[in-house]
């Protein structure tokens, strides 16, 4: 590595600003969300930038002769939306205290509560030795900013451990993944399962074959712009519902066809000679990850067979390691997704309001764990199956 001494890191205003060969050999291959293409997309789409309340401001390490050495996906905000590790009550208490929360730093992937590198380092450096450099400098330029604090969300357990030992506080939570034990097709997950919880998800599945909805799995090519209409059409529909505005832009999925067609798995549901319903996943190296779904109309377990059962299917095909399948929902453990803990790291302005931020993620950390282990009891998996590695 380089001498500390001759190492910049400095603020861009745009992915674009930075090759995108450079970027990548930094992101590497296993989690298509830090690609330059994935991140491009949301800005060239007017996803972020612009009105959002997401304004790109990515570091980027750079030696002497200005090699990118590494990167961090990094953005300022004027709200908490789209984030996932919610810190809206943080905001509230700090602006009733007569604080100012707004604007922050967040180093995250926009709307993707998806686990995986942050701190992202070039091949051939020293990893630990850049990582500390990052560290040390996201909080000079927080320092520097007009913000309140800064927030990184989703690192992967290497970059939180690295944030922790920066001075960070970290905070924990859950999310729902599924694990393939060497499975060669669904029924041998099927045999894994309690004899009880084996019978319902047939149960379920059939009642979507009994009900005329057939679905299937594009990849690549086979996404059509006409698949796009009909998803975003779904996700609009279900944004609607559920927070009442849509963070992704229609021009954000022609942008992620276009760009990373090979990365997407989108399970698409047909009735009636229609599309009624769809669920898109990214690919990873050896991960699938479940991103948005939506419906048009009342179909019984669809749901669980598009967003669980399809994604299952398609890991064991591909021999990928996991299905993650977000945040939130206790009824996907039923269905052999297992709580895992993921993690954020927080760095605060104000000293009286970080150490009163500190006491409460001590005592919120030890009852996540608490919650993790009660859930595990819940496995539906026989005993001495992959409850196992989840207790672990």
């Amino acid at each position: 590595m380089a001498d500390a001494d001759s190492l910049t890191l400095r603020l861009i205003d745009g992915i674009g600003r930075v090759s995108e060969s450079a970027w990548d050999d930094c992101a590497g291959a296993d989690n298509p969300f830090v690609s330059h293409a994935f991140l491009e997309a949301l800005e060239d789409s007017r996803s972020v930038g612009g009105r959002s309340g997401w304004q790109p401001r990515h570091a980027v390490l750079e030696d002497r002769a200005g090699r990118l050495l590494a990167a961090v996906p990094l953005y300022r905000k004027s709200h908490s939306y789209g984030e996932y590790v919610f810190d809206h009550g943080w905001a509230a208490a700090y602006e009733r205290a007569g604080g100012r929360y707004y604007p922050k730093l967040q180093a995250a992937v926009p709307f993707t509560p998806v686990p995986g590198p942050r701190l992202l380092v070039a091949p051939g450096a020293d990893r630990e030795a850049i990582r500390q450099a990052l560290v040390g400098g996201l909080v000079e330029l927080a320092e520097a900013e007009p913000v309140s604090s800064l927030h990184i969300t989703f690192p992967d357990e290497g970059d939180a451990g690295a944030l922790e030992a920066g001075g960070l506080m970290l905070r924990t939570g859950l999310q729902y993944h599924w694990s393939n034990r060497g499975y060669g097709t669904f029924d041998d997950f099927l045999a894994d399962l309690s004899s009880r919880k084996r019978k319902a998800i047939r149960k379920e599945r059939r009642e979507v074959r009994e009900s005329g909805v057939t679905l299937r799995v594009l990849t690549g090519s086979a996404i059509e712009p006409g698949h796009w209409d009909a998803f975003f059409d779904f996700y609009i529909s279900t944004s609607d519902r559920k927070w009442g505005s849509p963070y992704l832009t229609r021009a954000f999925f022609d942008a992620l066809g276009e760009r990373l067609a090979d990365k997407v798995a989108l399970v698409v549901a047909e009735a009636g000679g229609r599309l009624v319903a769809g669920a898109l996943n990214l690919i990873g190296r050896d991960a699938l990850y479940g991103r948005n779904w939506g419906c048009a109309g009342d179909f019984k377990f669809l749901h669980f067979e598009a967003c669980y059962y399809q994604a299952i299917e398609f890991a064991i095909q591909r021999g990928l390691a996991r299905v993650e399948a977000g945040a939130q929902g206790e009824h996907k453990i039923q269905r052999g997704y297992l709580p895992v803990t993921t993690y954020s790291a927080h760095w605060i302005r104000d000293p009286a309001f970080a150490a009163a931020v500190g006491d409460f993620l001590r005592r919120e950390r030890a009852a996540v764990e608490q919650e993790r282990r009660a859930l595990c009891t819940m496995s539906p998996f026989r005993q001495g199956g992959a409850e196992t590695k989840a207790e672990s």
